[in-house]
């Protein structure tokens, strides 16, 4: 079955996240909506330029399997201020449904938006000390009831692996991995 999953991207996201998430969970056969919290042209932390299929806008009315926000900075604070983006969120941790971050997203978007709580969670080192519970901080992957963590664009394949995993069991993960020649 095909799974809804919506990338957010806003300028100054992070380019590995961002691309790692949205072609590792294509690859699985998910259904990625990458969608901008401004122009549908973004431009990148280092640069790169990538172009949303709609706008957060447009997304608000639709319901998700997975929302997973990519880092980097101000990429992760340009989606914390998205009011549409934090409806989403809100709904979707309300309905015990899958939402994940990487990087700094985790610190600057969930915890500030009171996401994580008491959750367990990791982030990129410099903004691990705003997690509530830094119990996992150290960890590459951390996934605590519904909500995924990971920390930096080093983890970014792993991470959306995990997300594989989480959607579509052990064998689907193993077979996307394999055919990229992750071990």
């Amino acid at each position: 079955m095909t799974k809804n999953v919506l990338v957010p991207i806003a300028d100054g996201c992070e380019e590995i996240e961002t691309a790692c998430i949205v072609d590792v969970l294509r690859r699985s056969g998910a259904s990625v909506t990458v969608a901008s919290v401004g122009t549908l042209q973004v431009t990148a932390s280092r640069g790169m330029k990538f172009v949303a299929d709609t706008f957060m806008s447009e997304c608000v009315k639709n319901a998700y399997d997975l929302i997973v926000l990519p880092g980097g900075m101000p990429g992760a604070e340009n989606l914390r201020d998205s009011k549409e983006l934090v409806e989403l969120l809100k709904r979707q941790q309300h309905d015990k449904k899958l939402y994940a971050a990487i990087c700094a997203s985790p610190a600057v978007v969930l915890q500030y938006h009171g996401l994580l709580g008491e959750r367990k969670a990791t982030a990129y080192p410099s903004f691990a000390g705003l997690l509530e519970n830094t119990e996992a901080v150290d960890s590459r992957v951390v996934v605590d009831g519904n909500c995924i963590t990971s920390r930096s664009p080093g983890t970014a394949i792993e991470f959306s692996l995990t997300l594989v995993k989480i959607l579509y069991g052990e064998q689907k993960a193993t077979e996307v991995a394999n055919a990229m020649l992750v071990d």
